[in-house]
């Protein structure tokens, strides 16, 4: 019997039973009987409250229709974060999509080097001056085994001549510092820091390279495609995904920022937060389509385009959060207000002292 009949008949049976509560029960059914109460006050409730849950599934079907209208009247740009530098697609109207060629492999390389040597911290930092403690000596001894591969395959990746020098010196310093830790049977907190700070001009030098790499690789992508585009441009949409640490200064948004008027950010132009550092294409397009849908539905009931962008209670609780620090004698301490359809650049603009970027720390 089908599943879903059996349940049904199971409700049919568990119906009656409520219904002629002396009828007697067969055995069978003493495991899932009992009864049910349920208050007028309980009903009412869960009836009001299935108005939210059904929502959802509306919104569901709605958004197919939206994303198949906007894609029908706008291009659409997606810069995906991927370890390969990005991904990006472009969508025109009544075309197939196109992924863009990949950041040249360069990148990847200088970023593999670059990380190896940072794992190392992650490997030796849980052990550091514990004697006592081995465990991290398997592991150690493997990934040396694979940084002595890399290091002897290092002539012949496609990495210019100046730069394979540098990785070379990386290489060589992580496999010393791990022979010292290994034949010592310990992780000295004073060779790991110095460990660090030998590393850190060459590492400088490989995230620097690889930011050339992959900003002249995106931004050689995006003019060629505004070019073919033409006038649609203006009406094109762009997003890109970003996490809490890659926020600020998020490389993708960046290079598609160059490209659009100031104007354009959190209009056109958007940086939406996920949980991982990738994300696939269809998560993003529903994102962004229920980004632009929302907006018509606060035209619709407020008469302002941009007020979906915005948390809605966001106002109304902040001046509640104002009278309830006030009846707490606390001052409250809150962002200033900004106007709904800002413009301003969505990471932190706030300047201040301290270093902000690599070369600030030397």
């Amino acid at each position: 019997m089908n599943r879903h009949i059996a349940l049904a008949v199971v409700g049919l049976l568990l119906g009656g039973v409520e219904a002629a509560h002396s009828q007697a029960l067969p055995s069978y059914m003493a495991p899932i009987s009992g009864q049910v109460t349920s208050s007028p006050t309980d009903t009412a409730t869960k009836d009001m409250l299935a108005l939210n849950t059904g929502m959802f599934e509306l919104y569901g079907d709605a958004a197919k229709v939206f994303r198949a209208n906007i894609l029908a009247k706008h291009p659409v740009i997606l810069g995906l974060f991927s370890g390969a530098g990005g991904k990006f697609t472009l969508y025109q109207p009544g075309k197939p999509p196109v992924d863009a060629p990949s950041v040249p492999i360069v990148y990847q390389l200088l970023k593999s080097v670059g990380h190896s040597t940072m794992a190392l911290a992650q490997v030796a930092g849980p052990y550091v001056n514990n004697p006592d403690n081995k465990s991290w000596l398997g592991a150690m001894k493997a990934y040396r085994s694979r940084m002595q591969s890399a290091l002897d395959g290092l002539d012949l990746t496609p990495m210019q001549a100046d730069w394979r020098d540098n990785n070379r010196t990386i290489l060589q310093n992580n496999i010393a510092f791990m022979d010292e830790c290994i034949a010592k049977g310990v992780i000295p907190f004073e060779t790991m820091e110095a460990f660090g700070k030998k590393q850190a001009p060459y590492l400088a030098r490989n995230v620097a390279w690889a930011a050339q790499t992959q900003v002249n690789h995106w931004m050689t992508v995006l003019a060629d495609w505004k070019k073919t585009l033409g006038a649609d441009w203006d009406k094109t949409y762009a997003a890109s995904n970003t996490i809490y640490v890659a926020r600020q200064n998020n490389v993708l948004f960046s290079v598609l920022a160059q490209f659009f008027p100031p104007e354009a950010i959190n209009d056109r132009l958007l940086l939406i937060e996920t949980v991982s550092f990738t994300t696939t294409q269809a998560d993003m397009l529903e994102s962004l389509t229920r980004i632009i849908a929302d907006r018509s539905v606060g035209s619709l009931f407020f008469g302002n385009y941009h007020l979906m962008d915005y948390e809605l209670m966001g106002g109304d609780a902040r001046a509640a959060i104002i009278a309830e620090s006030a009846k707490r004698g606390i001052a409250p301490f809150l962002p200033p207000l900004v106007p709904f359809g800002s413009n301003q650049w969505p990471t932190l603009v706030t300047p201040g002292p301290g270093p902000a970027t690599i070369a600030d720390l030397k």
